[in-house]
């Protein structure tokens, strides 16, 4: 069966292995969102980064999300893990959506730098961060890795990067504005919540 498989070029889908790398300990901050009502957009921003594997090596996958809408606020598709990519994307994501109250993160390397802490500490962001091995603490970024790669990633393979980030940016739009999410109700994201948000500035 392995065989076949890797002649036909299919690909089980299962969990990967984990990319977090524990970062300094000094700069480990608790998490705030045990028992907390989440009752409006940009409360609360979750980010992470998830790897995608092509033929000659891996490409890396970070994105933000709403956690009360489910909106993709921000995302990037780099060939590294450096943590400039991780302050890039919320600088980017703040320019174009406002400041969040609160942003959870793992306890991965990135997070825990002095350079992505001052970042969030000097806009007056509040920082929360997943307990030690405990990945639901961030469940609203884990279910949209898997969200992606079932429905786009693994069905449609290229070692290509710029067809690949072409794909992505496509289903990022479709997950922002068309997908209907049970969490919602079956209702699609926020592109309603923005807008009303919106219209009320």
């Amino acid at each position: 069966v392995r065989r076949l498989m890797r002649k036909m070029g299919i690909q089980a889908i299962y969990p990967q292995k984990k990319l977090t790398k524990q970062g300094q300990a000094k700069y480990v901050h608790p998490y705030l969102l045990k028992g907390k009502k989440i009752d409006s957009p940009d409360q609360v921003w979750s980010t992470d980064i998830t790897y995608v594997p092509m033929r000659h090596g891996y490409m890396y996958l970070y994105a933000v999300i709403d956690v009360h809408s489910r909106y993709i606020v921000g995302w990037r598709f780099s060939n590294t893990l450096d943590k400039s990519n991780c302050i890039e994307l919320m600088e980017e994501c703040i320019a174009k959506h406002g400041t969040p109250e609160i942003v959870n993160t793992d306890q991965g390397s990135q997070y825990t730098s002095a350079d992505w802490i001052n970042t969030l500490e000097g806009k007056g962001i509040s920082i929360s961060m997943d307990g030690r091995g405990r990945c639901k603490d961030n469940i609203w970024i884990e279910r949209f890795w898997r969200t992606i790669k079932q429905e786009y990633i693994y069905r449609y393979p290229t070692d290509v990067v710029s067809d690949l980030r072409a794909g992505i940016g496509r289903y990022m739009e479709f997950y922002n504005e068309l997908r209907p999410h049970q969490s919602l109700g079956n209702a699609t994201p926020p592109s309603k919540i923005y807008r009303i948000k919106d219209k009320a500035a």
